[in-house]
């Protein structure tokens, strides 16, 4: 299968990015900053950490104020992928969702893939998933994962993944529902449930989430065009709000694509350093120099997010307003696409 495309970002009309600093820049923890977008179905207010050249002044990230509110009666989550490794810096991303559970309160991490990387044995679901979020567990923290080329299928019975056996579900909470899915294999039948699930979904946010993302600009990877070709138009024509990835083992918020927000949040445990090459079409905003996991926050119609680093500095923040809804009732005409796709794409469970 075709995992890296062209750049594509057609936008279909105009969005507002208001910067809380005046200046654009490129800090030197290489986020890079918001630039103009397009797109009337939702407005996005970005707030960064700032860096400019010595020369000049430095912004101390520590005096950021926290993107995320913390409101009374909020979802609050975090989304983390390709963090089972059991090196340190798995650890030290696991320091840091506790540290930040001190003052952002979440019982729900959703895991964008390759959960487990090596051996996954009873040993290494200890090393590798237990002790790093061992202080999360014990306070009742639910992790809902999704599998990557790394997972062995039947990772879907392991139970603190809570995927109750499944390769791809469904759950809700408060007024979002999310969808969990299964991208490396993405057969017609997971295609067929996908629609009639996205379409029978009351609630007021859709959130999906799987491991190859439909946008990425980082070098080893990139977007895997034959799943965005597939997926899109469903995720389009059912509302789908926002969508979570992981895969390329680096952070990029991309653009709204078709009214669609996608964030690639692939470096809780792995990270390929500086392997980011922004796409002023489609990058929003990135960080390739250090581990990362973002905290999410969804109070009405609003969705908060603060990505942070394995040193616990915030590297993106900002605020997106729920999107219109749209209708629903036109035919996707993918069956057969999905039938392609599932019979064309090589088997990529141990790719690196």
């Amino acid at each position: 299968m075709r995992r890296r495309g062209g750049r594509s970002g057609s936008h279909a009309s105009s969005c507002h990015v208001a910067s809380r600093w005046a200046l654009p820049f490129i800090s030197d923890s290489r986020a890079f900053a918001p630039a103009a977008c397009h797109n009337r179905r939702a407005t996005l207010h970005v707030r960064l950490p700032l860096a400019i050249a010595p020369i000049v002044f430095l912004v101390a990230l520590s005096a950021q104020q926290a993107a995320v509110p913390n409101k009374a009666g909020s979802l609050k989550f975090v989304a983390m992928g390709d963090n089972g490794t059991g090196d340190q810096p798995q650890y030290d991303i696991g320091q840091q969702m506790a540290a930040a559970r001190s003052r952002f309160p979440f019982d729900l991490v959703i895991m964008l893939g390759d959960n487990m990387y090596g051996g996954q044995s009873p040993d290494d679901f200890v090393k590798k998933f237990e002790r790093p979020y061992a202080p999360l567990l014990a306070a009742g923290v639910k992790f809902q994962a999704s599998l990557g080329n790394h997972d062995r299928p039947e990772n879907v019975s392991y139970k603190h993944f809570n995927m109750n056996g499944q390769r791809y579900y469904t759950f809700a909470r408060n007024n979002v529902r999310f969808f969990a899915l299964d991208s490396t294999q993405m057969d017609q039948r997971q295609v067929e449930w996908l629609d009639g699930a996205l379409g029978d979904a009351r609630e007021d946010w859709k959130i999906c989430y799987f491991h190859h993302p439909l946008y990425s600009n980082a070098d080893r990877h990139g977007a895997s065009v034959d799943l965005r070709v597939l997926l899109e138009p469903i995720f389009v024509r059912r509302g789908v709000n926002v969508v979570f990835s992981g895969h390329d083992h680096v952070y990029e918020r991309i653009k709204p694509q078709k009214g669609i927000y996608y964030f690639v949040s692939g470096s809780a445990g792995q990270l390929r350093k500086g392997n980011m090459r922004p796409n002023p079409a489609e990058t929003a905003a990135f960080f390739d120099q250090d581990q990362s996991f973002m905290l999410v926050e969804i109070a009405g119609d609003e969705m908060f997010f603060e990505t942070i680093s394995r040193t616990g500095k915030t590297v993106d923040s900002g605020t997106i307003q729920r999107q219109a809804k749209t209708s629903q009732n036109s035919p996707t005409g993918l069956a057969g696409a999905a039938r392609e796709l599932a019979d064309g794409r090589p088997e990529v469970r141990d790719a690196r």
